[in-house]
C-alpha cells in the first residue's frame, strides 16, 4: 500500500519506494543513482531503476532514454583540493528537445512537488540534451 500525497498542480503523488530508494542512496550509499517516472496510471512518480555503487557516471547516462523525460539522482564521489574525500548529490530534471510536449508538460508541473520530497538534494540540474549535464558541468557544480 502506498501513502500518496497530490499536487493540486499535477495531481501526482509519489510512491513510498521513491523515498526508500533516495534515502538508501543518501544514508546507506547503496545506489550510486536511482532514475524515476512518472506512472501516469497509478498518478506516481515511481522508481524506474537504480545503479550499484560501482556504476559510472557513464552508465547513468545511458540508462536515461533519449526521447522521454525523467526525474534522476545521482551520488557524485569526488576528492577536493585538499584532498578531502567528498559527495554531493544532484537532482536531475531530464527533459530531451525530442520528447513529447505532452511529457514536458507534465514532469515540469511535478517536479517541485516530487523535488521537496528528496531532503538532502546539494545541486539541481535541468537538462534537455546530454551536454548539459556531462561530468564536466557535475564535476565544476561540485566544487
Amino acid at each position: 500500500m502506498s501513502f500518496r500525497m497530490s499536487n493540486a498542480s499535477s495531481g501526482m503523488g509519489v510512491s513510498d519506494q521513491s523515498k526508500i530508494k533516495f534515502l538508501e542512496l543518501k544514508r546507506k550509499k547503496v545506489h550510486r543513482y536511482v532514475i524515476f517516472k512518472i506512472d501516469e496510471k497509478t498518478k506516481e512518480v515511481v522508481v524506474e531503476k537504480t545503479g550499484g555503487p560501482a556504476e559510472s557516471y557513464d552508465d547513468f547516462t545511458a540508462s536515461l532514454p533519449e526521447n522521454d523525460c525523467r526525474y534522476a539522482v545521482y551520488d557524485f564521489d569526488f576528492v577536493t583540493s585538499e584532498n578531502c574525500q567528498k559527495s554531493k548529490i544532484f537532482f536531475i530534471a531530464w527533459s530531451p528537445s525530442v520528447s513529447q510536449i505532452r511529457a514536458k508538460m507534465l514532469y515540469a508541473t511535478s517536479k517541485e512537488r516530487f523535488r521537496r520530497e528528496l531532503d538532502g538534494i546539494h545541486y539541481e540540474i535541468q537538462a534537455t540534451d546530454p551536454t548539459e549535464m556531462d561530468l564536466e558541468v557535475i564535476r565544476d557544480r561540485a566544487h
